[in-house]
């Protein structure tokens, strides 16, 4: 056996077993972004994207103010959409993925910084061949860093930082960890829909401490979802809760809805503070609508007071501006309501503040 064929043979196997560990790798990578049960959440990579998945998106909603007179609520959303196309390209204009982003300011209150009262919403879009780019948008699959333009939301060791200077509104402001983080469903597994397909993996960072850079504090809530098949065929939309208790606890509710109005799927979690969370079953989950607006922009018809029942107790829902209404069509394709509220006890007093969000009321919804 020549010393010439060892060293071949010897190179060819190196070069199979790099081959195949690298095949190995490829194969975990895309394990791991499936969305299935069982799957377990590793943080800080599970902060950033994960661009295996259809759709994605980071949401962050909260007040500004104290307890008893929140001044002003804000909200950032950053949408990402898998295409499915140009996966051969290396143009940097490629579009494998859509970048989406929305943010709304409400203020409730008069301050220092704005006297007017009102709500104010801005959008941007943006496609991304799925490698950094200052210019059009990034985000990074190590940890929650996200950019569209310049809009920007990232994250570091105990805060998420939001950088969005908008049309009309300002977000400048750092989240500061308080708690842990909350896994929705089972362990991060979040059913929504009849099928096993219909979920997502999902948490949520509540009771956020948040601090402006000019000095105004208040709480805030952050969302991270993913999946590749969300909604049943049957669903136009689902009216959702988030609300950050002034003891301490957290609330999340959600019913997806048919076109008749019943509930096609349903669920939850609540967490006391420094206790472990509750998720709650399909069938424990009631939204009963209240008064109603009317929006002149789009004629839908929004229910800005809701009675939530949950296995954590019953609740009021009540909006604290009817007019809180986002017209994205020019970025999601969706109309759809959002905005600051207030959570009411049994007795009728207020006991927490955090976001309801209505959507598929102005024409059905569709994702992914």
């Amino acid at each position: 056996m020549s010393p010439l064929w060892m060293q071949t043979r010897r190179a060819w196997l190196q070069t199979a077993a790099a081959t195949a560990a690298s095949l190995a790798l490829r194969a975990q990578a895309q394990d791991d972004e499936t969305v299935r049960r069982g799957r377990v959440l590793v943080f800080p990579r599970d902060h950033g994207a994960h661009l295996q998945a259809r759709i994605e998106w980071w949401y962050a909603t909260g007040w500004l103010g104290s307890q008893t007179q929140p001044v002003a609520g804000f909200q950032l959303t950053f949408f990402r959409s898998l295409t499915g196309l140009a996966r051969d390209s290396r143009s940097r204009f490629a579009g494998r993925h859509l970048l989406f982003a929305h943010a709304a300011w409400t203020q409730l209150q008069p301050s220092r910084t704005q006297a007017q009262l009102g709500h104010w919403h801005d959008q941007a879009i943006a496609r991304w061949s799925g490698a950094p780019d200052a210019v059009l948008g990034h985000a990074s699959q190590q940890d929650g860093q996200v950019q569209l333009g310049r809009w920007r939301l990232r994250r570091d060791a105990s805060a998420w930082h939001l950088d969005v200077p908008a049309r009309g509104l300002q977000l400048a402001m750092k989240l500061q960890a308080s708690q842990a983080i909350l896994l929705q469903g089972d362990a991060g597994f979040s059913r929504k829909g009849p099928q096993e397909a219909q979920a997502s993996h999902y948490y949520s960072e509540p009771q956020l401490l948040a601090t402006t850079d000019d000095g105004q504090t208040g709480r805030a809530w952050m969302d991270h979802e993913w999946s590749n098949q969300l909604l049943h065929p049957e669903a136009v939309g689902w009216d959702w809760i988030g609300i950050n208790l002034f003891d301490g606890s957290a609330l999340t509710a959600f019913v997806l809805r048919k076109r008749d109005g019943r509930a096609l799927w349903a669920g939850g979690s609540w967490r006391a503070a420094g206790g472990s969370a509750q998720s709650f079953d399909q069938a424990e989950v009631r939204f009963i609508p209240g008064r109603r607006w009317l929006s002149p922009a789009s004629g839908a018809s929004y229910a800005v007071q809701w009675r939530v029942e949950t296995p954590a107790g019953t609740f009021d829902v009540r909006s604290l501006m009817d007019a809180q209404e986002l017209d994205s069509r020019n970025s999601t394709g969706s109309v759809y309501w959002e905005g600051l509220s207030e959570l009411l006890g049994a007795s009728g007093q207020r006991v927490g503040l955090g976001y309801l969000e209505m959507t598929g009321y102005a024409a059905p919804l569709r994702m992914g």
